[in-house]
């Protein structure tokens, strides 16, 4: 059965279940403290391209998919199913300047040289001026260059359109115009899946551009859903694969049987080279589409997740060291209640002690920071609150907009 086809609007270039905690000792590529109050985003692409402006309406795809099936059952035999959804995967090449003095002294003083990186990508949409591509968020951090390389093996310059450091996605874009018209030909819009369906055990094949040497593919199955997954400071859900994926992979499509995209391969977990533990093979992770089909919409649009989701108050953990011995209820204790932040116009107030928040209870601030992390800019955040009254606390509910 079809699904529905989803449009949206993009504004064309006219100018541009207990908490399974993982420690990622090797990331694929560099990826993402906040406290209570802030929730950072980086700024500043030299190759951003501008906000841009259109009525002309485009369509994710949700149709045609590709299955190769034996008697209901799909075999080990993919290829038709590759050469399908190969034409819409692409290999990224980025460039990085680093200066030698962020790593420390140097003898030969502070220089700036140009590193460069390897990255996956998958073309979702188009309009009449641009190719819209889906990757990571880390494979264009903080690039001055980035090149785009397609199904014929010609490569072009491309630009950042939106990011979302937070969700470790971004958006990229190669100006239609710059293409030769045997490349445009043969580039295809990949067909997005829906991640909510998949299941332990199903089968699923990963596409990306492994240590920079192209594309490749490899095959496996899903190994568990909705494990968090932090790396620095974000933590979010993914999908946990068997399949192999090594540095280059980033951005790179995770497909089920039928051909659909139905995450972004993203981050692996691997033994310390040092370790004498025993090596950690097959655990990699890929963002489920459906958790970020909205954002990727948004970003396509020129709209940037600001990733500093606010409730705008400061204070201390109640368990912490400086808080001991005060007999307070569990919680964060509010300190002050920052000007101009959402919190200003509510009813929280100093000495408030937020206990729990959507119904969580405040632990530590990787609590705060899980539950902001889910959340849009428009959403609210729901915090429970104690407070002194007389001899005792009393408990009330406090519900702030996050701006």
């Amino acid at each position: 059965m079809e699904k529905e086809k989803k449009t949206i609007e993009v504004k064309e270039n006219n100018d541009n279940s207990k908490l399974f905690k993982i420690i990622l000792i090797a990331i694929i590529a560099l990826v993402l403290g906040v406290g209570i109050y802030t929730w950072g985003s980086k700024e500043g692409f030299g190759i951003l391209s501008k906000v841009s402006k259109s009525k002309e309406s485009i369509t994710l795809k949700h149709t045609n998919a590709v299955g190769v099936k034996s008697d209901g059952v799909y075999i080990t035999d993919v290829s038709d199913i590759v050469d399908e959804v190969m034409p819409s995967i692409v290999a990224i090449t980025s460039k990085t300047v680093i200066n030698s003095g962020q790593f420390g002294f140097s003898f030969f003083g502070n220089e700036n040289y140009v590193t460069e990186g390897a990255g996956s990508g998958v073309i979702v949409a188009e309009n009449s001026n641009e190719i819209f591509i889906l990757t990571n968020y880390h494979v264009v951090e903080n690039t001055t260059e980035l090149s785009v390389q397609f199904i014929d093996d010609k490569s072009y310059d491309a630009t950042v359109k939106g990011v979302s450091e937070r969700k470790d996605i971004a958006i990229v874009v190669v100006d239609k115009k710059s293409l030769d018209k045997d490349t445009l030909s043969q580039i295809r819009i990949a067909t997005m899946g829906d991640s909510d369906e998949l299941k332990v055990g199903n089968g699923i094949i990963a596409i990306g551009n492994a240590l920079g040497y192209g594309q490749s593919v490899t095959t496996g199955v899903v190994s568990a859903l909705n494990r968090e997954v932090s790396t620095d400071n974000y933590t979010q859900e993914m999908i946990q694969i068997d399949a192999a994926i090594n540095g280059g992979n980033s951005g790179g499509a995770l497909l089920n049987s039928k051909g659909e995209v139905v995450g972004i391969n993203s981050v692996k977990y691997s033994s310390n080279g040092y370790s004498t533990s025993a090596s950690i093979e097959g655990m990699g992770f890929a963002i489920p589409i459906t958790n970020v089909e909205e954002l990727i919409e948004k970003l396509i649009n020129g709209e940037n997740d600001t990733g500093s989701l606010t409730i705008g108050i400061e204070g201390y953990m109640t368990n912490s060291s400086y808080m001991a011995g005060y007999n307070l209820p569990e919680g964060f204790y509010v300190t002050a209640i920052v000007s101009g932040g959402n919190a200003e116009n509510s009813e929280l107030e100093i000495g408030n002690i937020i206990t729990k928040i959507d119904g969580n209870k405040v632990t530590s601030l990787e609590v705060v920071r899980k539950v902001l992390n889910k959340k849009n800019q428009g959403d609210t955040v729901t915090l429970t609150v104690k407070y002194a009254s007389h001899n005792e606390y009393k408990e009330k509910e406090i519900t702030i907009t996050l701006n």
